[in-house]
């Protein structure tokens, strides 16, 4: 051969398809789904019949783990031996099977999640349920397929006598399919298989009159009756799975709430660490402890309260926001006819019920043969005792047993089988009592094949066989329900003075949108000082509010941000504070222009916008008061490539005065604006010539009676309010500065101003100079003011702000 001949020159893509198809078809046929008859995936399959054939069941002692993990390697399942042991511990978890198929001796792990011992250490055998998912397997009731060596063989699904795949549920995750099947009470799986074989036609309610919904073995109360009808029509739905707790009233006029049963899988560690988390943060008022009480009693949490602590409140946050209460999704995914399909409650019993009169017409033919072989037998013993001294005679005078079976077949008609069996009777066997023990076989035997062939031939009969072993399951294994079943999925209202402690507090937010609150003592210890932030950041406001108002943040593109007081990190005063990225999700190219704290969310008050393109927008305050938090949300429409420049809180009863970059400035009442919904882009605010924008727009209070420019030139100005006349929206407004044809000023900030701030300005080159407004000049509109620094030293100014000092709620 040719050395290119070795090698195949093919498309990499289709190669990696073939290679993956292969591994898909794998996985999802041999590894991660259950079989829609017996409910169990190969691994699982094959531990049961290794142990089954081993003879490592529930009457005789337990045996190490690590032989029965050792057997299946070896023999069925060629793969590490942690995937098979995990598979046989969840086996016999009581937490995760809610009928457990294998028992076990020594440490399994804990619904804490603590992992089990090595499988050195434990020691296994099949429960007793598992003896009926194994049973008559011996007796041709199901196929057999070759292991992964040829040297022995494994069964293809097991002859499961109960409808395990309901009864224990199943999860998986494969490539393309994923599957979680609820377990469900054993007893009420049986009745609806057998309402399905009476009824063959039955609804998914008819079947629902049995079969109520999962039955978890962790307990707990599931919540909508509809979810779960979806499913059982569908294969799909969810339901809201929540662990049930108790309030009691303790000493001292204290109350507790006690936990008794968790949501399914969830782990009782992390669940207590959380609720516990919820305390030492602060994020819930009115936990005085959580500790876990478990022991070999059950299942306990105590969550101790605080005197006059709300403790409904308190649950209904708990159910909110731990996983206390969960959505338990459906879906049912199995292999049906070597395919993974979607499967609701009808179709899984109707695969269930199939297989089973599969596995007992098999059972019976079996059984028949059987019997017809043995009353064949029994047959040949009868004639034989009846001559008995001749057939000795015979067998005496024959040479050896070949002999002796060729003279039996000719002198007395016996078949080949028949001859056998008399040839290797013992002596003792050969007295007058055994023709009546023989014939009594006999009778019996006619009995049996009768039934057997009854049974073959009449369908009826054979579903008979099916219920009646049903009906001995449920007698011998049924439990009675763990899970409750509420009807409405509750909807939960968490009063905010129940969650969050009123507190007082002083609440920062800086230009590089970081934000923090601090204690009114942090406050009080360190006034004197500025809030601690970045070098290089500045502030953009200080608010004296309440952990239980909310911050409203807005944008530079016209989002804005909702974020309720107490989740903003409680950080010292003297600290930098933590970025609003870390709380809400926003763009990371956009930036915080305003804060406004909100106490409650009255149409009493607008929220105004004012944008570089010269839009004014007002819209009702209500109408941020946000559902969904997380991420930041539109406050106001722009078009092109325009910004928010101001945003005030409105009482609507203000003048507003609006200032462009080239020296305009125009003042109007703000009930010109009419109020708009969110996504709005508000009206024209002024008129503004080519190549202008806006760069400020204020709110006129009664204390402000200036106002202040700042110029691109290092030109400052304080002027009088009084001298600016109210005048209409959308006009060109009146000159602010005195027009120069060389190097004219420039508008960079405008300010309102009671006369008694600092302004802070700062030029190209980074450093920042301050203008005490209290020792200012009045001057007219007519100048361009006093020259704080020379430009051609320090660069143009780039930026101006006004002094923040403590501010209060509705004070904008």
């Amino acid at each position: 051969m040719q050395e290119s001949e070795k090698f195949l020159d093919l498309p990499l893509e289709d190669v990696l398809g073939d290679r993956f198809g292969r591994y898909s078809k794998y996985i999802i046929q041999d590894r991660a789904l259950p079989d829609a008859r017996d409910g169990l995936k190969p691994v699982q399959r094959r531990i049961l019949y290794a142990m089954h054939r081993d003879g490592n069941t529930a009457d005789k002692p337990y045996r190490k783990s690590a032989k029965t993990v050792g057997n299946v390697i070896g023999n069925y399942h060629p793969h590490g031996d942690s995937s098979v042991y995990e598979a046989m511990i969840r086996l016999s978890q009581d937490w995760k099977m809610r009928n457990l198929l294998v028992e076990m001796h020594g440490n399994n792990g804990s619904n804490d999640g603590d992992p089990p011992a090595a499988m050195r250490y434990t020691e296994a055998r099949l429960a007793k349920l598992s003896e009926e998912m194994l049973r008559d397997i011996e007796k041709e009731t199901v196929d057999f397929m070759p292991n992964f060596d040829d040297s022995e063989n494994e069964p293809v699904v097991l002859p499961s006598m109960f409808p395990n795949l309901l009864a224990n549920g199943s999860t998986g995750i494969s490539s393309g399919y994923a599957t979680d099947i609820p377990p469900h009470n054993l007893g009420e799986v049986i009745d609806a298989a057998i309402h399905y074989i009476d009824n063959p036609n039955a609804t998914v309610d008819d079947l629902m009159q049995h079969l109520q919904g999962p039955d978890f073995p962790t307990g707990g109360v599931i919540q909508g009756i509809e979810g779960v009808k979806k499913a059982y029509e569908t294969g799909k739905g969810k339901v809201v799975l929540r662990g049930k707790a108790d309030i009691e009233d303790i000493r001292g006029g204290k109350q507790r709430i006690v936990i008794s049963e968790i949501p399914y899988d969830i782990v009782k560690a992390t669940l207590v660490k959380k609720i516990d988390e919820l305390r030492i943060d602060k994020k819930v008022d009115g936990i005085a402890e959580v500790r876990d009480d478990t022991d070999r009693t059950g299942l306990q949490v105590v969550i101790e309260l605080k005197k006059d602590a709300d403790a409904q409140g308190i649950l209904n946050y708990l159910y909110k926001n731990t996983d206390l209460q969960i959505s338990y999704h459906f879906n049912m995914v199995a292999i049906h006819d070597k395919t993974p399909k979607l499967l609701g409650l009808r179709s899984l019993l109707q695969a269930y019920v199939e297989h089973q009169k599969d596995v007992v017409t098999r059972r019976t033919q079996y059984n028949l043969r059987k019997a017809e072989e043995r009353a064949h037998i029994v047959e040949g013993l009868i004639k034989a005792i009846s001559v008995l001294d001749e057939v000795i005679a015979t067998i005496r005078a024959s040479k050896d047993k070949k002999d002796a079976k060729e003279s039996l077949k000719q002198q007395f008609s016996f078949t080949e089988a028949q001859a056998e069996a008399i040839v290797t009777l013992q002596l003792y066997r050969l007295t007058n009592t055994d023709v009546t023990t023989l014939q009594e076989e006999s009778e019996e035997l006619a009995k049996q094949i009768d039934e057997y062939r009854a049974i073959l031939g009449d369908t009826k009969r054979l579903l008979q066989v099916i219920k009646k072993e049903l009906r001995r399951i449920k007698k011998t294994y049924g439990d009675e329900r763990r899970t409750e079943i509420q009807k409405e999925i509750e909807d939960i209202k968490i009063n905010l003075e129940v969650v969050v402690p009123s507190e007082d507090v002083m609440v920062t937010v800086t230009g590089d949108g970081y934000v923090k609150r601090s204690s009114m003592r942090s406050y009080t210890a360190s006034k004197e000082e500025p809030p601690g932030m970045k070098e290089g950041d500045r502030s953009l406001g200080i608010y004296s509010t309440n952990t239980t108002h909310t911050l409203l943040l807005f944008t530079r593109k016209g989002s804005y941000l909702f974020v309720p007081v107490h989740q903003l990190p409680d950080i010292r005063w003297k600290d930098e504070g933590q970025h609003i990225a870390n709380l809400v999700s926003m763009d990371s190219n956009d930036e915080i222009v305003h804060a406004i704290p909100i106490e409650t969310f009255s149409d009493d008050y607008s929220i105004v916008f004012i944008t570089k393109n010269g839009m004014i927008k007002k819209s009702l305050l209500s109408e941020y008061h946000a559902q969904r938090r997380s991420r930041a949300l539109m406050g106001i429409k722009l078009k092109g490539e325009d910004e928010v420049l101001d945003v005030h809180l409105s009482s609507g009863e203000s003048d507003v005065i609006v200032a462009t970059h080239q020296g305009y400035a125009l003042r109007f009442h703000e009930e010109e604006v009419t109020p708009t919904g969110l996504r709005t882009a508000g009206v024209k605010a002024i008129n503004l010539k080519d190549e202008d924008v806006v760069i400020n727009g204020k709110l006129i209070s009664s204390e402000h009676s200036y106002i202040i420019t700042i110029s691109q030139r290092a030109g400052y100005k304080k002027m009088d309010l009084s001298h600016f006349e109210t005048s209409t929206r959308a006009r060109r407004g009146i000159l602010l500065l005195k027009e120069l044809k060389s190097n004219p000023h420039r508008i960079v900030k405008m300010f309102l101003s009671n006369g008694e701030e600092m302004v802070h300005v700062q030029p190209e080159n980074g450093t920042t100079q301050t203008i005490d407004l209290s020792k200012v000049r009045k001057t007219d509109r007519y100048t361009n003011g006093s020259f704080l620094f020379d430009t051609k030293e320090v660069g143009s100014v780039l930026d101006a702000w006004i002094e923040q000092g403590e501010k209060k709620e509705n004070d904008d």
